[in-house]
């Protein structure tokens, strides 16, 4: 079934009932073959006064809705509205605030939160099964970077807490693993030059083997893999071609260099300070995996995507992910008091 193409589109497209319900079980069962999501059963009949299908099965919830068994599970809001949330989060470049979509669907602003994390948690990607570069030198960017607010616009009690802290790591040469800037959470991206696609995620500190991991985790051994001169670094030339840029001295000799992923931490974090504003570390890993989405899914040269074909993608990735709002806030598992 063919997806719309502009925001106008999708907001008039999927305003009538019959279009959502089309469309996902077109995307969520290609081969045209209604499947319970409980039982697996084909065994399925659709009840369209109640808008459910009704499973023949024998075991208590035969009844599902096209959301059960994806990110929007037991959402009371209907998929009028939360398909084009989804268009407009992968589609605008520095991401929508939940105030905005509040106002552009007529939710209530908590309620636009959530909607948004739990789009954000259906375009994570789970265990990578191909690692970037490749065994005969294909070129990888290493980088990190610090996530956080600035001093001057802190209260003057956390202004001068983080000052005797920095003050007390830069007396301590020593202190590997600890971050020159306290207060701040420490990002790690991989770029892959020849398919130009980035992975990011949060890290706990910038020790050694935290970095190290990562990056064995996920590169091929014999890449090029291009760092600047952290030390945490020192130990990649047993496993792949290590060349090191000083970025005191300059942020460019020959190949070597890390500004795709400088281009990346831009775009990051233009979309954090301008349309976030305020980000707490807890949910940070779910804005940086938003905006990797959007930058592996870009339209280039050699990948001409566009603003349909990214929104049909993100679609793809719902099925088997939840995101509890008890999750959402961490406090999963704590009793109810009653």
């Amino acid at each position: 079934m063919e997806s719309p193409k502009t925001l106008q589109e999708t907001i008039q497209f999927f305003g009538d009932f019959d279009n959502c319900r089309l469309f996902m079980a077109a995307l969520r069962w290609p081969d045209g073959i209604v499947r319970c999501p409980r039982c697996d059963s084909d065994a399925v009949a659709y009840l369209p006064k109640a808008r459910v299908y009704w499973c023949k099965g024998d075991h208590p919830r035969q009844k599902f809705s096209l959301k059960v068994g994806t990110v929007f599970e037991d959402s009371p809001i209907a998929l009028e509205k939360w398909l084009p949330c989804v268009w407009m989060l992968v589609n605008d470049k520095n991401g929508i605030s939940s105030w905005e979509l509040h106002r552009a669907l007529g939710v209530t602003q908590k309620t636009a939160w959530f909607m948004l994390h739990r789009v954000r948690a259906a375009l994570k990607t789970g265990g990578f099964v191909t690692k970037l570069g490749s065994a005969d030198g294909g070129e990888v960017e290493v980088d990190e970077t610090f996530i956080g607010g600035k001093p001057v616009n802190m209260h003057k009690s956390r202004r001068i807490a983080i000052q005797r802290a920095r003050s007390e790591i830069s007396n301590c040469h020593k202190a590997q693993g600890f971050t020159r800037y306290p207060g701040k959470t420490v990002v790690q991206g991989i770029l892959d030059r020849d398919i130009r696609q980035v992975r990011a995620k949060v890290v706990p500190n910038v020790k050694r083997e935290t970095l190290q991991s990562e990056v064995l985790n996920n590169v091929h051994h014999g890449s090029r893999v291009y760092t600047d001169s952290a030390v945490a670094y020192d130990n990649l030339r047993a496993q792949y071609v290590h060349e090191v840029v000083d970025h005191t001295e300059k942020y460019v000799q020959d190949r070597v260099h890390t500004n795709g992923l400088e281009n990346f931490w831009s775009l990051l974090k233009r979309t954090l300070r301008g349309t976030y504003v305020a980000v707490e570390p807890f949910h940070l890993d779910r804005y940086v995996d938003e905006q990797s989405f959007r930058y592996n899914n870009r339209a280039t040269k050699d990948n001409p995507l566009n603003d349909a074909d990214r929104f049909v993608y993100a679609l793809s990735q719902i099925v088997g992910k939840r995101l509890t709002y008890k999750e959402l806030t961490g406090k999963e598992g704590e009793a109810s008091g009653f």
